[in-house]
Protein backbone atom coordinates (compact mmCIF):
# COMPACT_ATOMS: atom_id res chain seq x y z
CA UNK A 1 0.00 0.00 0.00
CA UNK A 2 1.34 3.41 -0.95
CA UNK A 3 1.03 6.32 1.44
CA UNK A 4 1.67 10.04 1.84
CA UNK A 5 3.05 9.88 5.38
CA UNK A 6 6.47 11.30 4.50
CA UNK A 7 4.95 14.24 2.61
CA UNK A 8 2.45 14.98 5.37
CA UNK A 9 5.09 14.65 8.08
CA UNK A 10 7.38 17.09 6.26
CA UNK A 11 4.54 19.53 5.67
CA UNK A 12 3.85 19.60 9.42
CA UNK A 13 7.55 19.91 10.26
CA UNK A 14 7.65 16.60 12.17
CA UNK A 15 10.65 14.33 12.37
CA UNK A 16 9.98 10.61 12.23
CA UNK A 17 10.53 10.58 15.99
CA UNK A 18 8.02 13.40 16.53
CA UNK A 19 5.39 11.57 14.51
CA UNK A 20 6.13 8.28 16.24
CA UNK A 21 5.69 9.89 19.67
CA UNK A 22 2.46 11.57 18.59
CA UNK A 23 0.85 8.26 17.57
CA UNK A 24 2.53 5.97 20.10
CA UNK A 25 4.83 3.85 17.93
CA UNK A 26 8.58 3.63 17.36
CA UNK A 27 10.49 5.76 14.89
CA UNK A 28 11.40 2.53 13.10
CA UNK A 29 7.69 1.82 12.57
CA UNK A 30 7.18 5.22 10.94
CA UNK A 31 10.26 4.64 8.78
CA UNK A 32 8.97 1.23 7.68
CA UNK A 33 5.53 2.66 6.84
CA UNK A 34 7.07 5.51 4.82
CA UNK A 35 9.19 3.05 2.85
CA UNK A 36 6.22 0.77 2.18
CA UNK A 37 7.75 -2.13 4.12
CA UNK A 38 4.95 -2.19 6.70
CA UNK A 39 1.22 -1.50 6.49
CA UNK A 40 -0.14 0.11 9.65
CA UNK A 41 -2.81 -1.46 11.79
CA UNK A 42 -6.29 0.02 11.52
CA UNK A 43 -5.98 1.81 14.90
CA UNK A 44 -2.66 3.34 13.81
CA UNK A 45 -4.15 4.40 10.48
CA UNK A 46 -6.98 6.12 12.37
CA UNK A 47 -4.47 7.84 14.68
CA UNK A 48 -2.54 9.17 11.69
CA UNK A 49 -5.78 10.24 10.02
CA UNK A 50 -6.84 12.12 13.13
CA UNK A 51 -3.43 13.75 13.58
CA UNK A 52 -3.25 15.00 9.98
CA UNK A 53 -6.99 15.83 9.90
CA UNK A 54 -7.46 13.85 6.70
CA UNK A 55 -9.54 10.80 5.79
CA UNK A 56 -7.62 7.54 5.74
CA UNK A 57 -8.19 7.31 1.98
CA UNK A 58 -6.29 10.58 1.51
CA UNK A 59 -3.24 9.17 3.30
CA UNK A 60 -3.16 5.54 2.19
CA UNK A 61 -3.59 4.51 -1.45
CA UNK A 62 -4.46 0.95 -2.38
CA UNK A 63 -2.30 -0.54 -5.13
CA UNK A 64 -5.11 -2.77 -6.42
Amino acid sequence: MKNKIKELRAREGFTQGDLANAVGVSRQTINAIEKGKFDPSLPLAFSLSHLFKLPIEAIFISED
